[in-house]
């Protein structure tokens, strides 16, 4: 069953209501319409295609394959095609509005990004993702370079297990 609201916006596009497993309602429509005018003020085109992979992965508090997303968005816009889905995720990531996710089974995956540094956790089971500040990483990444002789600017944290729902 699909519902639609309307945003008031200079998209004029209504977001349509579908309840899907994999997308996680948030609590305001701003990450939908925000991607979409940092899309649009980047020079995208902000065709029906695109709008349905942003209404999907920005709704999502889980980690979605492009395969994944590709399935949710088509409920949306049936003549979907993955080319469509890949490069979208691409222009997001190059944005900062999407983070990539290394999972262990070798599978990337896309959430939301979070806001300033922050790590992962990710459920293996339901794919939710906790973000978290803070880390002790400094005596490693000291130590590391040390050892190495590699000048660290950066790091990535992602921890995975089970959720407290899915343990």
């Amino acid at each position: 069953m699909t519902s639609c609201y309307t945003i008031e916006n200079d998209f004029h596009y209504q977001f349509p209501v579908i309840h899907d497993p994999l997308i996680t309602p948030v609590s305001s429509l701003t990450y939908p319409q925000s991607w979409l005018a940092q899309l649009h003020a980047n020079g995208y085109r902000l065709t029906e295609a695109r709008r349905a992979v942003v209404d999907t992965v920005a709704r999502s508090a889980r980690v979605l394959t492009p395969v994944q997303v590709y399935d949710a968005a088509r409920k949306r816009y049936r003549a979907l095609g993955l080319v469509s889905v890949y490069r979208t995720l691409e222009k997001l990531e190059e944005l900062h509005l999407v983070q990539r996710v290394h999972q262990p089974a070798g599978c990337q995956a896309f959430i939301a990004a979070g806001q300033g540094h922050q790590h992962m956790l990710l459920c293996q089971r339901c794919g939710r993702v906790t973000f978290f500040e803070g880390d002790d990483l400094d005596k490693l990444i000291g130590a590391l370079s040390a050892r190495t002789g590699y000048q660290i600017h950066e790091h990535w944290l992602q921890l995975f297990g089970l959720c407290a729902s899915c343990k």
